[in-house]
C-alpha cells in the first residue's frame, strides 16, 4: 500500500524552523516544507541523514517540496504526522489494529468539547474516539512518545479519559515508525505530565501502541506488532528526580575563574555537564536555565559565560551520575579535569566537545541508552530480547 507519490532523495543540512528543512538535492540547496512539529533530533544529523521529498501537485505552495521521511541505519522513518492519519484508517478498515478488528470509521476529525479528534468509530452500536499520534523515537528495543512536550496531546488525553463517564470509549493509537521495536513508554523523561497523565487514565481508555514499517519504496509493510507497555517500569522511574546534562555554548575562548579550581582556559565550543538531584529535579534544571543567581557549584560559573544549548534531563530511581559522566568520557572530546566532581571519585563532570553534540549520533545513542534501554533492562525485561 502506497501513501506518497515519487520521492527524491535529498542530503539534510539545516532545519531553520520547525516546519522547515534545508537539503541538498543534486547539489542544490532547496528548502522543504516539514510537516512534524517535534525535535526529531536523533533522525535529523546535517549532511548525513537522508530525507525523501514529495512534489505535490498543488501549485500555490511556497515551498516546492515536502520532507516525508528519512532515513535511519538503512530502512525510511515517515515524517509526515497528516499521513499517519490516512495510514491508521487504512489499518483499521483492513481489521489490523487489535481491539477494533471490527470497527467501522463513522466520521473523521470530530469535534468534542475544546478539541478535534481524528477518528469517530462504531462497533456493535457503541461509539469510539480515536485519537492517533505518530511516534518517531525509538531506540533498538524501545518506542517513546512525545519527543517534545505536548499539552495539546494530555489535553486529548484527558479528555478522551472523561467521555468514559457518557458510555463513550477513549482510545490511542500510537503508529511507530519502527517495526523492529519491543516496547512502548511514554516520554516521561521530556514530557513528565504527559506520561502521568496517561498513567493514569489506563485503566479508562484503550491504547495501542502499533509498529509499523516502510520498505525502500515507501509502500507500507504488511507486517504490524502490538508493543508491550511495562507500566511498571514508567511507575518506578517517571517522578521528578535523577540526572541531566547540560549542554552549553561558549562562542569565543576565555579565561573563567571556578571557585576553587582558580583561573580556567576554557576553548570556544559545546560543554556537556553532568548533575543530578534526588528531588526537585525541574527545579534544579530551572535554576541552570537561569543566568542571574547566587553563585554556588562550579557550573554557576561557566554556565554565566555561556548559552544554554540544551537541558536533558533522565529521570531515574537509580543515581546514575557518574555513570553518565563515565560514559561521555567515550563521546566527548576531553573532560575539564576536576571540574563537578569534588564529591566523587570521577575525573570530571563536565567535557567539551568542538561540535554540537545533538549533532552527533553517538552522543544520542548514549541519551537513549540511559533513557530508554536501560530503565529496560534493568527493569528485568531484558530476557525478553537478548
Amino acid at each position: 500500500m502506497r501513501f506518497f507519490g515519487e520521492t527524491k532523495k535529498a542530503v539534510f543540512l539545516s532545519r531553520p524552523n520547525r516546519f522547515t528543512v534545508v537539503c541538498s538535492l543534486n547539489g542544490k540547496k532547496v528548502e522543504a516544507y516539514l510537516p512534524n512539529p517535534g525535535r526529531l533530533w536523533e533522525l535529523l544529523f546535517p549532511h548525513r541523514t537522508i530525507v525523501y521529498l514529495e512534489e505535490p501537485s498543488a501549485k500555490d505552495r511556497r515551498l516546492r517540496y515536502t520532507a516525508v521521511a528519512v532515513e535511519r541505519e538503512g530502512r525510511p522513518v515517515m515524517l509526515h504526522t497528516h499521513r499517519a492519519n490516512r495510514v491508521a484508517e487504512h489499518l483499521i478498515k483492513e481489521g489490523r489494529v487489535p481491539g477494533l478488528e471490527d470497527a467501522e470509521i463513522a466520521g473523521r476529525e470530530v469535534r468534542i468539547g475544546e478539541s478535534r479528534f481524528d477518528f469517530l468509530l462504531e462497533r456493535d452500536g457503541q461509539s469510539i474516539i480515536l485519537e492517533v499520534k505518530s511516534c518517531t523515537l525509538f531506540s533498538e528495543h524501545v518506542a517513546m512518545f512525545p519527543d517534545a512536550v505536548t499539552a495539546r496531546g494530555k489535553r486529548h488525553v484527558e479528555e478522551l479519559a472523561s467521555l468514559s463517564k457518557d458510555g463513550v470509549l477513549g482510545a490511542v493509537l500510537f503508529i511507530v515508525n519502527n517495526p523492529d521495536v519491543d516496547f512502548f513508554m511514554p516520554e516521561y523523561h521530556t514530557d513528565l505530565a504527559f506520561a502521568e497523565t496517561l498513567r493514569s487514565v489506563k485503566d479508562r481508555i484503550g491504547i495501542i501502541p502499533l509498529a509499523i514499517g516502510w520498505n525502500r519504496d515507501l509502500s507500507l509493510q504488511e507486517r504490524t506488532k502490538v508493543l508491550s507497555v511495562p507500566w511498571q517500569i514508567v511507575e518506578r522511574e517517571a517522578e521528578d528526580r535523577g540526572s541531566y546534562m547540560l549542554i552549553l555554548r561558549l562562542d569565543e575562548g576565555r579565561n573563567i575563574t571556578v571557585g576553587r579550581l582558580g583561573n580556567r582556559w576554557f576553548s570556544p565550543g559545546f560543554y556537556i555537564y553532568v548533575g543530578s538531584a534526588k528531588k526537585g529535579l525541574s527545579r534544579r534544571i530551572e535554576r541552570h536555565r537561569r543566568r542571574r543567581k547566587k553563585i554556588f557549584w562550579h557550573i554557576d560559573h561557566l554556565r554565566d559565560r555561556c548559552r544554554l544549548r540544551a537541558a536533558l534531563p533522565i529521570l531515574s530511581n537509580d543515581d546514575l551520575e557518574c555513570d553518565i559522566a563515565r560514559s561521555l568520557e567515550d563521546v566527548a572530546e576531553r573532560a575539564i579535569s576536576g571540574f563537578g566532581s569534588s564529591d566523587c571519585q570521577c575525573p570530571s563532570h563536565l567535557f567539551y566537545m568542538e561540535s554540537d553534540p545533538l549533532d552527533s549520533p553517538r552522543f544520542h545513542s548514549l541519551l537513549q541508552h540511559y533513557r530508554m534501554e536501560r530503565p529496560v533492562e534493568t527493569g528485568g525485561l531484558r530476557k525478553i530480547y537478548i
